[in-house]
């Protein structure tokens, strides 16, 4: 099964950026559909952004415009390009491999205002 590691979480002013990266043990070719997610204290998990392997993308209404997902097949590795962020976008960032239902063990992200 196919593992993810995400990284690339840190402390940023409002109107900052980060880069997220999501990188898998294994290929991930063959998985259609990677996604982000995140959980802000307190909430429940939401779903932020996914990209296929077509390289069609998808966003919340919430960061639509800010957001920007992409994936590299080659380096197996998926990313959420964050820019304008603002304060309620705190939260721990996940990646999710939706064939296999598994689970990144996510990255922090706080924005301060």
């Amino acid at each position: 099964q196919v593992q993810l590691v995400e990284s690339g979480g840190g402390l940023v002013q409002a109107g900052g950026s980060l880069r997220l990266s999501c990188v898998a043990s294994g290929s991930i070719v063959t998985i259609n559909v990677l996604a982000w997610f995140r959980q802000a204290p307190g909430k429940e998990r939401e779903w932020v952004a996914s990209a296929n392997n077509r390289g069609n993308t998808y966003y919340a209404d919430s960061v639509k415009g800010r957001f920007i997902t992409s994936r590299d097949n080659a380096k197996n590795t998926l990313y959420l390009q964050m820019n304008s962020l603002k304060p309620e976008d705190t939260a721990m960032y996940y990646c999710l491999n939706t064939a296999s239902g598994s689970w990144g063990q996510g990255t922090q992200v706080t924005v301060s205002s």
